[in-house]
């Protein structure tokens, strides 16, 4: 009996291991009714093959009926800042993050990049075979599965994968080699960190059991391969890694980078994280010019709590606001794109320059929305958009783990704890844009 087949705990399990097994229990449910309504994406997909794309791991099937009425674009504004309760699930198709409910055609297409991948298939493919039977099984879903979207930053939520306190240090280190293949040495060194802080962080509140640095679960969605798509997902507190592969394409979103505090006293060393992209935010908020602020400033007040595309909302409808790429100056073009480097270089350097490309692309067509103050100390919310990209970070109020450096939960924001996010608008989040044209054009799908 593997861990998902039963909500009812052994001798040897914890009470929140039995929760969190009957809790997956209610996930495998929640899926079967999602499919019951359909996909939006057969819309754009056709034929049996392409639904057949859609179809779950052995917890749901879709109906293989091209001419099956799909629910159509999202309804309703941005959500999901937070990550949402612990229990929260997708509710709807996935559409795509836009502007207007109108996904943009021919943004992404199934081509040449020259990027690397095969170091990160053999490092999937040792992980997994590091895996018990068992483990591979709560492990590994079809490469179609809506686990893709089963993720959240909240510390509380029930995922669904092998933890790393799941797993032998052998196989965590099977792991460290994965997530080092897929990411560069900056990448790597962010996300130990916010473990690292995660852990001392439940250590200083005397909550362990909640924010420690192995509630971190890894998941593989297909079968590492050079020519078929694949992927994988590591996911935990203020810490989320979503990577397709197609070939030699590779896209890295959604993620979430996150910390509470960003900046803590570990061992009599000074631990800092997520402080590159604030860095990064000021300085160009900054690079405007008065006038430029006022267009580019939509509120010189914070809220606790800013975020319009984080968990569950893989659907958002935002339209651009702000301040135009066209109306920088190149030197302020800089500074912009400083904001998106401090993200696209946590993945490898060929992955980062492919991508930073196909930003550039759209430059011109990039909005940046500013909220909060622009002193070195101020709490703040930057949202940069464009067609290909989208990036937020929001310094929020203390949250459960103010007490760790001496705050109190529900204060006003402020730096010391900071949430991001980055998305591929228009229907390629966990590259499922590619992943449609790849199952529409390669013939063994037809």
């Amino acid at each position: 009996m593997t861990e998902l087949d039963s909500g009812e705990p052994t001798a040897h399990e914890t009470q929140s291991e039995a929760g969190r097994r009957a809790h997956a229990s209610r996930r495998n449910f929640m899926r079967k009714v999602f499919f019951a309504g359909g996909a939006t994406a057969v819309a754009t997909m056709g034929g049996a093959g392409a639904w057949a794309a859609l179809a779950d791991d052995a917890t749901a099937t879709a109906s293989a009926d091209p001419s099956a009425v799909p629910s159509g674009a999202p309804s309703g504004g941005p959500g999901g800042g937070a990550g949402g309760p612990g229990n929260q699930s997708i509710t709807e198709d996935f559409f795509g993050l836009t502007t207007d409910g109108k996904r943009i055609d021919d943004l992404f297409t199934i081509h040449s990049t020259g990027v690397r991948t095969a170091p990160v298939i053999a490092a999937a493919n040792a992980f997994l075979g590091g895996l018990s039977d068992t483990q591979k099984t709560s492990t590994q879903f079809t490469v179609h599965s809506t686990e893709w979207r089963l993720w959240s930053n909240v510390d509380s939520y029930d995922r669904q994968g092998v933890s790393l306190a799941d797993l032998s240090d052998n196989q965590k280190a099977l792991g460290t080699a994965l997530l080092k293949s897929a990411l560069s040495a900056e990448g790597l060194e962010t996300t130990e960190k916010i473990r690292k802080i995660n852990q001392a962080a439940g250590e200083a509140i005397g909550n362990t059991n909640s924010f420690n640095e192995d509630a971190y679960y890894w998941t593989v969605m297909g079968t590492p391969s050079a020519t078929e798509p694949w992927g994988f997902q590591f996911d935990g507190h203020h810490l989320v890694i979503n990577y397709f592969v197609l070939g030699d394409q590779v896209v890295m979103s959604p993620c979430f980078w996150g910390s509470e505090p960003t900046s803590m006293e570990i061992g009599g060393e000074t631990v800092t994280v997520c402080h590159e992209e604030v860095v990064a935010g000021l300085a160009f908020i900054n690079s405007l010019s008065a006038a430029q602020q006022a267009v580019a400033v939509e509120s010189s007040t914070k809220s606790n709590e800013s975020m319009k595309a984080g968990a569950f909302a893989d659907n958002a409808v935002q339209e651009y606001t702000g301040i135009r790429g066209n109306a920088l100056t190149a030197a302020q073009k800089t500074k912009l794109l400083g904001i998106v480097q401090a993200f696209t270089g946590r993945a490898k350097a060929d992955v980062a320059k492919v991508t930073l490309a196909e930003i550039r692309k759209h430059l011109d067509d990039t909005y940046v929305t500013w909220a909060g103050g622009t002193g070195d100390d101020d709490a703040f919310y930057v949202r940069v958009h464009s067609p290909v990209v989208w990036i937020e970070v929001d310094c929020q109020g203390p949250g459960p783990l103010a007490g760790a450096y001496g705050a109190t939960q529900g204060g006003g924001a402020t730096q010391k704890h900071v949430h991001s996010v980055v998305r591929t608008p228009n229907g390629n989040d966990y590259g499922k844009e590619l992943l449609r044209q790849h199952y529409l054009t390669s013939p063994h799908h037809r």
